[in-house]
């Protein structure tokens, strides 16, 4: 088993993220996106056993974790990003993994170079409409009427309260007892670093911009059919539950399951997850893609 190892990647504009990779590099790779709030560690249960099937790469997305902050924030920077560091480590063919804040990013990356997506990997991201309850009213207020008042509603959830919110909202009790309080603790330190609670500012307001996009992703999705699965938690208090049958319609032969968890649903079901992903590279690597 090749052991996972932290990097550091300067990128063109000068500023450096910083990523783990495991497994054998002449291997379908597996990029890992993860969400708020969080960092590249949310995958530490999954990533020794997976690096068995693929290549994985997990970044921390820029003003996230260990990665610095850019000069400039928004989710096409962030995939751009992340592209770069794709291209530094001469990544192919490749799975994406789409989570939060990682499904923007991600989508990018997968739009960029359809023909090199082998699948994703969807667990509680948006791509339509249905995943936005009166939750998100705030936020779309914000988006619509940009002043400080709405900011200041659409950001509320900027708290240590909320970054706990984050891993125990909507959770049964005795689900949400299997997460320490270390982790989201230490999520609260990093973003209360300099500069990071203005990218999380700058995400809330260019998540509009990813919304915007639900037509043209929903044209790529049909055209292009990337074989996918679904890892859904069902307690997920940012993104609602209906958000899964749209995906259903826009990919009729996407498999689906929906697990007893809450927004950080490798927090507490990795080992169930683990196995959906493993038995999913393994089926499409028997099976490859047709492409249009």
């Amino acid at each position: 088993m090749n052991p996972a190892t932290r990097q550091r990647f300067r990128l063109s504009g000068g500023t450096e993220l910083s990523f783990i990779t495991a497994g054998e590099a002449s291997k379908p790779a597996v990029l890992l996106l993860h969400g708020f709030p969080g960092s590249a560690g949310y995958f530490r249960e999954v990533v020794p056993e997976l690096s068995q099937a693929a290549y994985v790469i997990a970044p921390d997305l820029p003003g996230f974790g260990e990665s610095d902050v850019l000069p400039t924030v928004s989710f096409p920077a962030f995939g751009q990003a992340i592209s770069e560091l794709l291209d530094r480590l001469a990544i192919g063919p490749r799975y994406v993994y789409l989570h939060d804040f990682g499904a923007p990013a991600g989508f990018h990356i997968a739009m960029q170079a359809p023909e090199q997506v082998l699948g994703l990997i969807i667990q509680n991201a948006n791509a339509h409409r249905t995943g936005l309850g009166s939750q998100w009213d705030p936020v779309m207020a914000y988006w619509s009427h940009p002043d400080p008042e709405n900011e200041a509603a659409a950001t509320a959830h900027l708290t240590f309260e909320g970054v706990r919110n984050g891993y125990l909202g909507g959770m049964p009790p005795d689900v949400a007892a299997r997460i320490p309080a270390e982790i989201w603790e230490e999520d609260w330190r990093v973003m209360n670093l300099p500069g990071r609670m203005d990218t999380q500012r700058a995400l809330v307001k260019d998540y509009g911009n990813y919304v915007a996009r639900f037509d043209e992703i929903a044209a790529y999705l049909a055209r292009w059919r990337p074989p996918s699965l679904m890892i859904w938690a069902r307690h997920d208090p940012f993104f609602d539950l209906a958000e899964v049958l749209s995906w259903m319609q826009a990919l009729p032969r996407m498999e689906a399951h929906v697990l007893d968890a809450g927004h950080k649903l490798l927090e507490t079901h990795a080992k169930p997850a683990l196995s959906l992903m493993m038995e999913f590279i393994r089926r499409t690597q028997e099976r490859p893609a047709q492409r249009p």
